[in-house]
């Protein structure tokens, strides 16, 4: 795969030391919330976490038990020694890949995740089939940053390694046109405890509040004027 080399060397070394490790740690309890009101108490026996980084997603779903048995891939070396320094009970493997092909046969997961992943996948379409092949249902997370301050989400998000910029339609057209049925699809706020880590303890709420309440109340406005995520529960063929 062209490229597939330069992804690798660009994160290769991006979970080494402390600097991901507050953030990803607050972050993941955001998106394990996120996947607990998406999947609806539906069960899965066995989830693979693409792209799982340094394993605080995989963490927090061993801890609170959604699947009886968990795996996970990952672009990063550093991540990948993160993920096995963490001592996951239930995770059976932790395996390196290229961003494109998985180690795993066809329908051998009930549920793959892909939780803030895709928005650095150069071809984001090869990418979300092959999860499909290998995985019966997926849960897929993106920021919806294609707002009206498109510029300033590429200047400020670009750095982080973030080429695909998305609003709810066009995540949604994504998902449809790389032969996935979306089962449920939902628009998050930060959680005040995300919002707090970034913004401190009053501008924080201020900002959680604002965000959660513009979405209630103007969901459309909302999504066009500041950034959201959104999460989709969807079926592969």
């Amino acid at each position: 795969m062209a490229g597939a080399d330069s992804i690798i060397s660009m994160y290769d070394e991006y979970y080494a030391g402390d600097t991901v490790h507050p953030k990803r740690e607050i972050a993941s309890v955001q998106s394990v919330s996120h996947i607990d009101t998406i999947i609806q108490g539906e069960a899965f026996e066995r989830i693979l976490d693409i792209g799982a980084g340094e394993g605080a997603v995989l963490d927090k779903l061993n801890k609170r038990r959604l699947g009886k048995s968990l795996a996970a891939v990952e672009i990063s070396s550093s991540g990948i020694k993160a993920i096995k320094a963490r001592k996951i009970s239930n995770l059976e493997s932790v395996e390196q890949f290229d961003g494109y092909h998985l180690p795993h046969a066809d329908k051998s997961f009930d549920l793959g995740l892909a939780i803030h992943v895709v928005e650095h996948v150069e071809h984001e379409r090869m990418f979300l089939a092959e999860a499909g092949r290998v995985c019966k249902k997926l849960y897929i997370e993106v920021p919806l940053e294609h707002t009206r301050r498109l510029d300033r989400a590429i200047r400020m998000s670009g750095p982080y390694g973030h080429i695909n910029f998305y609003t709810i339609l066009s995540f949604e057209n994504l998902l449809k046109t790389s032969g996935l049925t979306v089962e449920r699809l939902k628009v998050f706020p930060h959680d005040l405890a995300y919002e707090q880590h970034l913004a401190g303890r009053t501008k924080g709420w201020l900002k959680y509040k604002v965000r959660t309440e513009f979405l209630k109340i103007l969901p459309k406005t909302a999504m066009r004027s500041i950034a959201y995520m959104a999460g989709a529960l969807c079926s592969s063929h």
